[in-house]
């Protein structure tokens, strides 16, 4: 709490940049400030949150009313004692966007359910239609028609929250309706593990069950994310949720209400974390940007030029701090639009353009005398055609691990049995011979940098020579 000098020392301070830069910049200063209370934020927006509950039916598992073989007993009390489905209810929260009733919310919330109803802050009900889902991105479109015009929650812009920001979130958690909590945005770009699309908002602001679906709010009152998911071992908050941020909440939205699903954006490569060790090997700076694995023949990616070591630095004058940052970026790129990437090549910054496609599934990339390293704890075989048919492989050259010993530089790399060794260093490698040529010219190297194969993808590995 602030005593009176330090309210006098706040007063003073807005006075002088308020007469210096005007009124604008005294409130821009004042919100940036902890805030004393959030109470005219929630009495403005509380009437945008609303009380999603959905009933669907579930089917239990069959059920034996006695132990042993089926008997009498099975069919006097009917087919292994089934009982008849039941109805189950789950509780979440959402947000409205429209004055005549979208609602978004997640889709978990509504997923297969058979009732969806909503309950206003009002208290006023309604059953609620889907318009579309996106379980890509865990957000679905709900829409009520009701009696009068709504009121809807402005959206901001994700992009520009800054970790420390505040930030309220306004839900139902635990079924206690219009429940508000405060806290600060934690971190950006969090990836759980879930998808190629989370670019999550962490924050500390006590989230929990039924409160998925939620909007999170910045301090100038706008939409900044949709409360999603906690982190917790006991189910219950302990100060890490997060949230999809809006301006990926935007994209899907628009697409949802237009069509029904979403069109995303597909680049055609697959790629992977750039960390200090890869950086180093590859001569670039610091640990930034998305590196290329694999390069899809005749998709986007292979027609506008990029090659597998390329390391993608920025796309479309954003640069990428994190890989996860780049799935998002291409799937909301409009199809047929050329964008510009700026990548590093062979020691070079380059930049070059790359027209989207459009993305239509998850498109599978397709490409396994025995050679014992010692050091380095790889057995080797060199890769024929009967090897490559009876494996199921559409190429006959390479080399193939068929075995990595425990506890030595290739175990600790993360080398598998049926890996295919591509590249050393990024120099090719098409058979055992080759390998071992090149192997032996980095005897002395602390660190090697391989290019393997792995079922239908490939990736870059480093491996400390020990």
């Amino acid at each position: 709490m602030l005593t009176s000098p330090h309210k006098r020392y706040l007063t003073s301070f807005c006075l002088l940049i308020t007469l210096v830069f005007g009124m604008s910049a005294a409130q821009s200063a004042m919100a940036r400030m902890a805030p004393t209370s959030f109470a005219d934020l929630v009495e403005a927006q509380k009437d945008t949150v609303v009380n999603v509950y959905t009933t669907q039916k579930v089917q239990p598992q069959k059920r034996r009313q006695f132990n042993g073989p089926p008997s009498f007993f099975d069919e006097f009390f009917g087919q292994q004692g089934q009982r008849p489905a039941q109805k189950r209810s789950s509780l979440g929260s959402g947000v409205i966007t429209s004055a005549d009733g979208y609602i978004l919310t997640n889709n978990h919330v509504v997923e297969n359910s058979e009732e969806i109803n909503v309950r206003l802050a009002n208290h006023e009900e309604y059953a609620a239609i889907v318009i579309g889902r996106d379980k890509m991105t865990d957000l679905a479109l709900i829409k009520i028609t009701p009696k009068s015009p709504l009121r809807f929650a402005n959206m901001g812009n994700s992009q520009q929250l800054r970790v420390g920001d505040w930030v309220v979130a306004i839900g139902n958690p635990f079924g206690f309706e219009q429940t508000v909590t405060a806290g600060i945005v934690s971190g950006k770009g969090r990836n759980l593990g879930g998808g190629s699309y989370e670019n999550f908002i962490q924050t500390d602001a006590s989230i929990n069950p039924g409160n998925s679906g939620g909007p999170l709010f910045n301090l100038e009152g706008e939409m900044v994310g949709i409360n999603t998911a906690i982190y917790s071992r006991s189910g219950g908050n302990i100060g890490i949720g997060f949230a999809i941020p809006v301006n990926t909440a935007k994209n899907v939205m628009g697409q949802l209400k237009a069509r029904g699903t979403v069109t995303r954006g597909w680049l055609g490569v697959h790629i992977q974390t750039v960390n200090q060790d890869i950086a180093e090997q590859f001569g670039l700076d610091r640990p930034y940007g998305a590196l290329v694995g694999q390069v899809v023949p005749e998709g986007p990616a292979d027609k506008g030029g990029l090659k597998p070591g390329d390391i993608i630095l920025e796309f479309q004058n954003q640069e990428l701090s994190k890989m996860s940052m780049l799935p998002t970026l291409v799937a909301q790129a409009p199809i047929n639009t050329e964008v510009s990437l700026i990548i590093f090549r062979k020691g070079k910054e380059q930049k070059i353009s790359v027209t989207i496609g459009k993305l239509e599934t998850e498109t599978p990339l397709t490409r396994q005398a025995q050679l014992e390293t010692a050091a380095l704890g790889l057995t080797l075989q060199d890769l024929n055609k009967d090897l490559a048919e009876t494996i199921g492989l559409d190429t006959h050259t390479g080399v193939i691990v068929t075995n990595v010993e425990p506890f030595t530089p290739a175990a600790s790399a993360g080398f598998s049995r049926g890996d295919i060794i591509l590249e050393i260093n990024q120099v090719m490698v098409t058979d055992l011979a080759g390998f071992s040529e090149k192997l032996s010219k980095l005897t002395k190297s602390p660190k090697i940098l391989f290019l393997i194969k792995r079922g239908e993808t490939t990736r870059y590995m480093i491996m400390k020579n020990q």
